[in-house]
């Protein structure tokens, strides 16, 4: 019989904290301790409880992740999380599991869920820990968690502290960010293509190095995302 393994999410932003919890929520054989804004609450924690894996932030205030991850049991098993790419050779020295960058994709952070899985010979090798790939998001608008299934979306709008999710028969207002929002898309499906505009890979009518027309709305794609954003449209 399979094991759990018991996950402790640690980060002091609720954005970030949320997005993880999500992402494993989708996996099996996954168990949520906690989730922590600091080291002192991630310290009571697993004071309490059997932790084998820790989802934690590197630049948190007090006490760092990099000074967390050394004081606690080398049986814990650490998954740094940060948006500092400079952090990674420091995080590697520590033995981490592994290095996530943030935003984190599912897909990137279950790449190293599995790899937990298969260094843990007590976590049976043919078990999965991805469930069946789920095909929408829950989203707050109009006071309640409306769903979103992926395959109506045709773009997403950024306008000040909010998204415009414009689908194929209606428009979803979210308060929400870009970067939270990007990353509760699969990477494969969806595309940045400007600081304002996420767009559905299997919406897009045509594209030149400039723009991308969807639903005959032309959008621009800015400078600092033309070189990927044309890398990934020219291997379709």
């Amino acid at each position: 019989m399979s094991k759990f393994i018991t996950c402790l999410i640690v980060d002091d932003e609720a954005i970030a904290r949320d997005i993880i919890e999500m992402h494993l929520m989708k996996m099996d054989h996954i168990e949520i301790v906690g989730k922590c804004q600091n080291a002192i609450e991630a310290f009571n924690i697993i004071s309490q409880r059997d932790v084998d894996l820790v989802f934690l932030d590197i630049n948190m205030p007090e006490i760092s992740g990099i000074a967390f991850a050394k004081s606690i049991n080398k049986g814990i098993k650490v998954i740094f999380t940060t948006a500092y790419r400079e952090y990674a050779v420091e995080g590697f020295d520590l033995q981490a599991l592994d290095y996530l960058l943030k935003p984190i994709s599912f897909d990137r952070l279950s790449q190293a869920v599995n790899r937990y899985a298969q260094a843990d010979q007590a976590f049976i090798s043919d078990s999965n820990p991805a469930k069946q790939e789920v095909d929408f998001i829950f989203v707050r608008a109009d006071r309640q968690m409306q769903k979103v299934v992926f395959s109506d979306i045709l773009y997403l709008e950024s306008f000040s502290d909010y998204i415009k999710i414009h689908c194929r028969d209606k428009t979803i207002v979210t308060r929400e960010t870009m970067t939270a929002m990007q990353a509760k898309l699969p990477a494969e499906q969806f595309l940045r293509i400007h600081r304002s505009f996420i767009i559905s890979l299997s919406a897009i009518q045509s594209f030149t190095h400039e723009q991308v027309l969807i639903a005959d709305q032309t959008l621009t794609i800015s400078r600092s995302y033309k070189a990927e954003v044309i890398r990934v449209l020219q291997s379709y």
